[in-house]
């Protein structure tokens, strides 16, 4: 019975207090509308669009059915190299991603990673770039949903 009770007692903490890497709001607007919404405050920002994929376009051209969403792969080579300058490695999660979609509630969702999430993965925990990235992204996001 001490046996159970020790496991227990040690799994609470990852029970109770679950934190997530993914942000995630609500947007105001349509997916089309909301995804419009960042990439001209992208833009104003002097920051790259690399790709803005079209998943539900992309399904019906293989005769699939989904529902809307659009991911937006973007990125500031400034801030990037400054990241892999830290840790190479962390390329391979750059540039920095932002899904667009309508949830099966009807709600449109702006969904993307919390930049902090690569210190856990990558030798970046002195990395200062990205508090600033995390800042942009809730502010550029908060913007774009209202």
């Amino acid at each position: 019975m001490k046996k159970y009770l020790l496991a227990i007692a040690l799994m609470l903490p990852a029970v109770a207090s679950p934190v997530s890497d993914i942000d995630d709001k609500e947007s105001a607007h349509d997916v089309q509308q909301t995804m419009d919404k960042i990439v001209a405050l992208l833009q104003k920002n002097d920051v790259q669009n690399f790709a803005r994929i079209d998943h539900k376009r992309n399904a019906a051209e293989v005769g699939m059915t989904l529902g809307d969403s659009q991911l937006l792969i973007f990125g500031k080579p400034q801030a990037g190299t400054r990241i892999m300058l830290n840790d190479m490695a962390a390329g391979l999660e750059l540039p920095m991603k932002i899904l667009v979609y309508t949830a099966p509630d009807g709600v449109t969702r702006v969904t993307y990673r919390n930049p902090q999430w690569l210190k856990k993965e990558y030798a970046l925990a002195e990395c200062v770039v990205l508090g600033k990235l995390e800042t942009t992204l809730d502010n550029l996001t908060s913007a774009a949903v209202k």
